[in-house]
């Protein structure tokens, strides 16, 4: 029986890297459908459980993306709501590579750290956005000491408490505006995710230089300048200023064997959700 996978993308046009993906990871056809709204969710859902017994289910799943996190967090638990009995499917869930990449950054900062993350302070600037958040997230739940940045108090204060509700802990937040102002901070962490957005400088190299608490930094951005001055995006645990760094590219390596191996594992049942936390325990044992 041919693995079909519906994506289900709140973009205009569904993502081509997602669908690519899923063909090398081994689904046999990829139903893609863009401009999804809330109220589409439940019909294509139906449409998708109900050709083939539940015996068979496995052999069907969803992958919900976009570029929103808040708009693939709607068609999840529309998707969800859809389901009853032994009519359900298995999820991946995966707006913009977010999950993948911050589970792929996390599991390289913390063997860098020697494979415990638990009551180091880890240092997740531009903490507000999907990765950002969502490697917080996974540190907070790692129990690691969790403190976030952005530069709107209020927007960084309200990130910061739906992180430590959605991953059961706490999370500071600090205010920078700009990479002067995250100087001290560094100070005070052994772990630093830049996390911001393509061609934006969050942290300067005389910032992090010469820190003796830092056990590893890492930066998701590939298009210079780096986020984080003197990592490059090659690096892959390379040695910087004395700490070992991880570039796009490094964590990119990783991000696409979790992603590949997320796919894959839709197919060996039909009742996962495979979010920001199964994808992490699934990339820490790749």
């Amino acid at each position: 029986m041919r693995k079909l996978l519906l994506q289900l993308d709140g973009d205009a046009h569904p993502s081509a890297f997602d669908r690519i993906v899923a063909y090398d990871a081994g689904a046999d056809e990829v139903l893609s459908y863009g401009g999804v709204a809330e109220a589409d969710v439940r019909g294509l859902v139906h449409g998708a459980i109900f050709t083939r017994g539940p015996k068979d289910l496995q052999n069907t799943a969803l992958f919900v993306g976009g570029a929103s996190m808040a708009k693939g967090e709607t068609l999840l638990k529309a998707a969800k709501n859809a389901f009853f009995g032994p009519f359900r499917v298995s999820i991946l869930f995966d707006p913009n590579g977010s999950n993948t990449t911050a589970a792929a950054a996390v599991v390289k900062l913390v063997r860098a750290a020697g494979g415990d993350a638990k009551g180091l302070r880890a240092l997740v600037l531009a903490g507000t956005g999907p990765v950002g958040s969502r490697a917080a997230g996974l540190l907070l739940r790692l129990g690691a000491r969790v403190r976030i940045t952005s530069r709107d108090r209020a927007h960084g204060a309200a990130a910061a408490a739906e992180i430590g509700a959605r991953f059961k802990g706490s999370v500071e937040h600090t205010v920078v505006s700009g990479p002067a102002e995250a100087r001290s901070l560094v100070g005070d962490a052994d772990l630093v995710l830049a996390a911001g957005p393509a061609g934006v400088q969050l942290l300067s190299r005389d910032a992090w230089s010469g820190q003796g608490s830092l056990k590893a930094v890492a930066d998701v951005n590939a298009v210079p300048p780096m986020g984080i001055e003197g990592v490059e995006a090659i690096d892959n645990g390379t040695p910087r200023e004395g700490v070992p760094a991880f570039g796009a590219l490094g964590i990119g390596g990783l991000k696409m064997k979790a992603h590949k191996a997320a796919v894959a594992r839709l197919f060996e049942r039909n009742d996962l959700v495979l979010d920001a936390e199964e994808i992490y325990d699934l990339a820490a044992g790749l």
